[in-house]
């Protein structure tokens, strides 16, 4: 007598394709977004500020979670706003102007960056809110930032991607708060950048590929 299988069971039917595809496409997105960020952020400004606040404080739980609550604030406007632009302009045209502004991203990485310990200076309170704030404000208009809008437009996933930048820079950071300066010499910071920019036009060429085979040619 045929009996049907329970759930899960051999020969079961699989999950849906459409399901694992979107599980696929959300974990690479993650994937991608806590690695660009995690690169791009070693030498960055916002990380020589970490240093900064963990040698001025010596605290780096409060600075570590000043950090946390900093990036997820400004990471998911960053994302949301990707998005939104990316809803208004559509087409192979618009993803060609991502892919262009990764490659720009990837020039821009090659340029250091210098501490800002003003940012530290003009704010008061607790460690935390000190470090939430300073490190907020530093945040706004830095390669990161522009990255992580970059990232929204171009995978349409405002949880996603804001949850892998702010893993990607907790990555970067974490060390850095810890261990101090030292954390930045392990590897050479002009190798760093190398590694950073060699990712984001990776990332670039990849999407103006994919728009340029939109419409229609082939290389």
């Amino acid at each position: 007598m045929w009996l049907p299988k329970p759930a899960g069971a051999a020969g079961a039917p699989s999950p849906c394709p459409i399901r694992r595809a979107r599980r696929d496409f959300e974990l690479n997105a993650f994937l991608i977004s806590a690695a660009l960020v995690a690169i791009a952020e070693i030498g960055d400004k916002t990380q020589l500020l970490a240093i900064i606040l963990a040698a001025r404080f010596r605290r780096p739980v409060p600075i570590l979670l000043g950090i946390f609550c900093a990036t997820i604030l400004n990471h998911a406007a960053a994302a949301a706003l990707g998005v939104v632009i990316a809803e208004f302009l559509k087409g192979p045209l618009f993803q060609a102007a991502v892919g262009a502004s990764f490659v720009a991203m990837a020039l821009w990485a090659l340029v250091p960056d210098k501490e800002d310990e003003g940012a530290a200076a003009r704010t008061t309170g607790s460690v935390f809110l000190t470090t939430l704030v300073a490190f907020f404000l530093v945040e706004i208009g830095d390669k990161t930032q522009i990255a992580t809008t970059l990232l929204g437009a171009r995978f349409h996933d405002v949880l996603t991607v804001a949850a892998g930048t702010t893993l990607g820079m907790m990555a970067a950071n974490t060390p850095a708060v810890f261990l101090g300066e030292a954390a930045t010499r392990v590897v050479p910071l002009r190798y760093v950048r190398l590694g950073a920019a060699a990712l984001f036009a990776a990332l670039g060429a990849w999407i103006l590929a994919s728009a340029f085979l939109q419409r229609g040619f082939s290389f």
